[in-house]
Parts: structure tokens; C-alpha cells; sequence
């Protein structure tokens, strides 16, 4: 009988989920807004199956990974933060955070704590000062002078842009569902844009940790079904795992659950590929090839395999072509160098406070 492989190593899952989120970001970045029809018509029968050149580039990424990497330098100040003074605002901290993304999109902002001249980390790198698409939700949200949460919301949207950048939450943190929660309320104020994200960053949380995708899935559903106004995202969860259960993967079967603009369809999207795929990239294929929102669809699909099946998952020839991969990995492991701790590591006392 042939012996399973080993579980991943914890580092190696950490580098595993924002590496291979930033690689189907950049493998649906050239089909984004794109019809099925017209993938197979630019690219053969089968889709895109490697990295193409989009942004004049190949293996370029788009907002969602710039806002992902925004999100984990967040966490890795916030625990900076804490351990100076004591005191630990994660999701006031990771509100900065974006703010210095709103300033790297040539943006501004009326909250006081903008910075125009914010040239530290991440913000201080040329290659992340560039426009990538970002959506117009986060836009305008981060110029407002208030700052969203799910008590006092700043609109409505149940799109993905609160979800496609959560999943360092999961790595950082055992008990991920309320602090995803609220850091993709910071733009997103409708139910379905920020419990699909609490959602994903509890699953991502579980599978870090060694536990079964399916068991993550069901244990996220548990604490999505406690919360007001979950029925469309747990409908969409539902959907997803009784499609994987249906055979036969395909673009036609994935696109029943919508085009992913909006964030309970991305995730339904992203836990279906995850479920049916054969191995790593067999996954992110199916997630990136299909009508709609490819790049965060590919995005949500790579970290989630990568953090099930960690770094060694991933295709090296890909790896080689990634846009800032070495910033990438530098985050990766700075967050797991301050957060991890195993299975009982969770949130501080009013790490997810609104």
C-alpha cells in the first residue's frame, strides 16, 4: 500500500495560501470580464491552463492580491502594535493598512488618518504604486471619512472585494470568523459581502490547522447560521458542496453558481473547485475559466489549496513568473514568524471589536 504524503508543514501552508492566491489572481487576470465563449475562443477548448500577459506582464497580479498583501502587513503591524504598547486594534490597524493601498491607487481620502505622503512597507514599493482595477466598493469606502463596520455600514454592497482579500486572516488567526467578518465590513456593509468573508477566513483558518475541507466547510456553515441576514450565503455554501458531490467538474456545471462578482457566489465558486480538484493547479483552472470575476475566483480557489496542500502544491514554472513573489513570501512569513502558535491560537480580547 502506498504511504499518504505528509501534512504540510505550517510554514509551508502560509506560503501556500498567499502565494497561490497571488497565482490565480494572475492566471485570471487576463480573463476577467471576459464570456466563457470568448476564453475559448482567445485560448483553445480547454481555457487558459498557464499564466498569460496581462497589465504587460506575464504572472501580474491585480487588486485582489495587492489588497491580500495590504491586509496581512495590517496584522503583522497590528501584533508589532501589541507587543510595543500593549494594545492590539487589529481591524483599526488593518483600516490604516488599506488606507495606504487607497494612496498606492492615487487615490485620497477624507478620514484623518490618511496619509498623502505614506511611503513606509508595502506602500513604499513602485510595483504595488500600480493600478490594477480595483473596485469601485473599496474605492469608496476608503475615501469616506467614517470607517464601515457591521453597526454603522457604509452601503449596501454585497460584492467580493470584502472577501478576495481576507484570507491572511485565516493564517493569522484559529478563530477567524468575526474578525473577517468585521475587516470586510471596513467597505463592504450588506451581510452577504462580509459573513462570505468570515466565512473563508474560518475555512482557511481550519484547513491551516489540519483539518478536513469538507469538516472546515462545516464548521464555517455552523457559525454562519447564528448570524442575521446569512440565508444567501449559506444557500450559496449549500449549492457548492452538493454540486462537488454531482460529478463530472466543468465550467458549466461551476457557472450555476453565478459569475462570482458578488462575494456568496465567489466563495460558493471557490469551495466547489476546491472540493472536486484533482490537484492544485486542476483547480484553479476550473475556478479562473468561466464568465465573471476569474481573477478573484482563481484568487479565493489558490489560497485555499494552497493552504490545504502548502507551497509544494504549487507549479515552480508559475512560481518563477509571479509578480512579486519574493514580497509575497516575505509576508507569508512574517506572518507566521508573529502568529503562529498551532490549533489554540485565537483573536485577543477586542481584536474584532467594530
Amino acid at each position: 500500500m502506498m504511504s499518504q504524503p505528509a501534512p504540510p508543514e505550517p510554514r509551508d501552508r502560509f506560503l501556500g495560501c498567499l502565494l497561490g492566491g497571488a497565482l490565480g489572481d494572475a492566471l485570471g487576470a487576463p480573463l476577467e470580464f471576459l464570456r466563457l465563449a470568448d476564453i475559448r475562443q482567445s485560448f483553445g477548448p480547454e481555457g487558459l491552463r498557464h499564466l498569460a500577459p496581462a497589465y504587460g506582464r506575464r504572472g501580474a497580479i491585480t487588486d485582489d492580491t495587492q489588497m491580500t498583501l495590504f491586509t496581512a502587513e495590517g496584522l503583522v503591524e497590528a501584533w508589532d502594535r501589541g507587543s510595543a504598547r500593549g494594545v492590539q486594534d487589529v481591524v483599526g490597524t488593518v483600516h490604516l493598512a488599506y488606507l495606504r493601498w487607497l494612496k498606492t491607487q492615487g487615490e485620497t481620502s477624507a478620514h484623518p488618518a490618511f496619509d498623502p505622503t505614506a511611503s513606509d512597507g508595502l506602500a513604499g514599493i513602485p510595483d504595488l504604486n500600480a493600478w490594477r482595477a480595483p473596485g469601485g466598493t473599496c474605492l469608496s469606502a476608503l475615501k469616506s471619512a467614517s470607517v464601515g463596520s457591521r453597526r454603522a455600514p457604509l452601503n449596501d454592497s454585497r460584492g467580493c472585494g470584502g472577501l478576495m482579500r481576507i484570507a491572511p486572516v485565516g493564517l493569522a488567526f484559529a478563530e477567524a470568523f468575526e474578525l473577517g467578518c468585521d475587516i470586510a465590513a471596513l467597505t463592504h456593509g450588506a451581510p452577504g459581502g462580509y459573513l462570505a468573508a468570515g466565512c473563508f477566513a474560518q475555512i482557511i483558518a481550519d484547513v491551516c490547522r489540519g483539518a478536513d475541507l469538507k469538516a472546515a466547510i462545516a464548521h464555517a456553515r455552523d457559525l454562519l447560521a447564528a448570524e442575521p441576514g446569512h440565508g444567501r450565503t449559506l444557500s450559496a455554501i449549500e449549492s457548492a458542496v452538493a454540486l462537488s458531490a454531482a460529478g463530472d467538474p466543468s465550467a458549466a456545471r461551476l457557472e450555476t453558481l453565478g459569475e462570482g462578482w458578488v462575494a456568496e457566489e465567489a466563495l460558493a465558486i471557490a469551495l466547489y473547485c476546491a472540493l472536486v480538484a484533482r490537484d492544485w493547479a486542476d483547480g484553479v483552472v476550473l475556478a479562473a475559466n468561466h464568465s465573471g470575476d476569474s481573477d478573484s475566483t482563481g484568487s479565493l480557489t489558490g489560497n485555499l489549496l494552497g493552504a490545504l496542500w502548502g507551497q509544494q502544491a504549487l507549479p515552480a514554472g508559475w512560481i518563477a513568473d509571479l509578480e512579486l513573489r519574493e514580497v509575497i513570501a516575505d509576508l507569508a512569513q512574517a506572518l507566521y514568524d508573529r502568529y503562529w502558535q498551532g490549533p489554540k491560537t485565537s483573536p485577543p480580547k477586542g481584536a474584532g471589536e467594530e
